[in-house]
């Protein structure tokens, strides 16, 4: 009796054990065996992105948008880019479509302080080559087929070599080619240039280091000698003195292909703004060695984009 007592007690303990380990088994969160779960892009997550590439290589255009030659007397190079700022994006539906009535989607800053209205360099966005220098969400452009691409560009930074005497060196040039700017101060590499006033097309300033000694200086060059690329000026011109590059857009391939804008894209576009430096910074070359030598009285007679590609 006592035995079957002792048997039937260790079963019960066993059968609670048991259950006891089921439930846990059942309480007790699975481990996920898969990847965690990204969610599918949507209309509102997808954005028209910009950015920069500077190509020595492109075509060097003139303001209507033809191959140009550097004219006889005067020498020019092709800079190396550091940096470059935009103040204004539009998109134009086509050849006719007037500057400000496509669909505008950047404008920068302006402000007042130095008189007449003019862009606040104290509030540019400065990008280099393969930067993100703007971004919107497709969702927010109005849906419709766009062949045009309108962007003012507004400062440039770049290197150059140049000639003093016996001296070969490099520089920095930062160059001003918007309408007109309300610079308080800024950077060319490592000197600071106080201004505190409004600058208009073709402002300047240049920096190189000789011995471990820093020399800087700045100029203007002369109205409207600033190259400013449009292929639809006949239809579509800009005012005088503004900086607005017009292109059209083209595909990978280098063909013509209009970007279109549904509004439902669920991945981003990317558009890359390639920009023409051939030969873009241009002197006159009073000796005639193709350096740009200042001291001999070279003189600054361009500082241009000289074509702009928005490939996607």
């Amino acid at each position: 009796m006592k035995k079957y007592i002792v048997l039937l007690f260790l079963l019960s303990i066993t059968i609670f054990a048991f259950e006891a380990c089921k439930k846990k088994e059942v309480d007790e969160p699975e481990t996920p065996l898969s990847p965690t779960h990204t969610p599918t892009p949507t209309p509102a997550d997808a954005r028209l992105i910009f950015k920069f590439k500077f190509d020595s290589m492109q075509v060097r255009l003139n303001a209507f948008g033809q191959p140009s030659i550097v004219p006889a007397g005067n020498a020019a190079l092709s800079p190396i880019f550091n940096k470059m700022g935009a103040h204004y994006i539009e998109l134009a539906q086509n050849a006719f479509t007037q500057l400000g009535s496509g669909r505008v989607l950047y404008y920068a800053p302006e402000t007042t302080a130095g008189g007449a209205t003019a862009i606040d360099f104290s509030k540019s966005v400065l990008k280099g080559q393969n930067e993100e220098f703007y971004s919107m969400k497709l969702k927010d452009i109005t849906p419709g087929t766009y062949e045009w691409l309108r962007v003012s560009l507004a400062y440039q930074n770049y290197d150059i070599r140049y000639k003093s005497g016996s001296i070969y060196g490099t520089g920095t040039i930062a160059s001003f080619i918007g309408y007109n700017t309300f610079i308080t101060n800024y950077n060319i590499k490592t000197q600071n240039i106080a201004v505190n006033s409004n600058k208009l097309q073709g402002y300047w300033g240049f920096e190189t280091s000789v011995a471990g000694i820093n020399y800087t200086s700045t100029g203007q060059a002369p109205p409207g000698a600033t190259t400013v690329p449009n292929p639809i000026a006949s239809t579509s011109p800009i005012p005088a003195g503004s900086c607005v590059v017009t292109a059209a857009f083209i595909g990978n391939n280098g063909a013509t292909k209009p970007l279109v804008i549904t509004g439902n894209e669920t991945s981003d576009i990317i558009i890359t703004v390639s920009l023409s430096t051939n030969k873009s910074f241009e002197w006159q070359d009073i000796t005639p060695d193709g350096y740009f030598e200042p001291a001999a009285g070279d003189a600054v007679v361009d500082m241009g984009i000289r074509g702009m590609k928005p490939i996607w």
